[in-house]
């Protein structure tokens, strides 16, 4: 359990501002310790008994660890008496993924509200990606589409821009995204 330990100092505790971060980590984490399975997979159920059952205790008691060693003191009451891994993660999971009208309402102000000002492209990509993520988690039945997210970086990307952004929007295929992170990165690295 030593490497279990020293793998997990790396995660940010889960506190009241990060959940969305928090479970992408513990669910690649959990994936890469072939315990996601007993979290989130086939094998939460506890079987009968027997070698089964043995096995699925110590997996169990692994994720655990994992999931109570990278919560806040403030949020491991929440799952301390969890049976199970599934029943400790729901209950993280239900906690912070209630659609809450008033931080949806924040988060959508701020992203309408991203200026690029003395952030650098990629910056100014990540920030915008990072709220869009955010606003899905809390209303997915609205997700932000890429275009949406593409028009909300045009507002706010700098005035040099802007001979770029029309040439793009004259072309029959717009790029994807990722291409057009792309082509502004470039751009603005042969403007310095």
């Amino acid at each position: 359990m030593g490497d279990i330990n020293f793998s997990t100092s790396g995660i940010e505790k889960l506190n009241s501002g990060n959940y969305s971060t928090w479970s992408t980590r513990m669910q690649f984490y959990l994936l890469g310790q072939d315990l996601w399975s007993i979290v989130g997979g086939g094998e939460t159920a506890k079987p009968a008994r027997g070698e089964e059952l043995e096995k699925w205790k110590v997996k169990a008691g692994k994720a655990m660890y994992v999931l109570t060693a990278t919560v806040g003191d403030d949020m491991l009451y929440r799952i301390k008496d969890a049976e199970t891994p599934k029943e400790a993660w729901d209950t993280l999971k239900e906690l912070f993924s209630k659609k809450n009208d008033s931080q949806l309402q924040l988060l959508e102000n701020e992203l309408m509200s991203v200026r690029q000002n003395t952030m650098s492209v990629n910056e100014l990509f990540t920030k915008v990606k990072t709220l869009c993520e955010q606003i899905t988690k809390l209303d997915p039945e609205n997700p932000i589409t890429d275009t949406r997210m593409r028009r909300i970086i045009i507002f706010g990307l700098r005035p040099g821009f802007s001979t770029l952004v029309a040439a793009i929007r004259g072309w029959a295929t717009q790029p994807t995204l990722i291409e057009f992170e792309n082509m502004l990165a470039n751009q603005e690295a042969l403007d310095k």
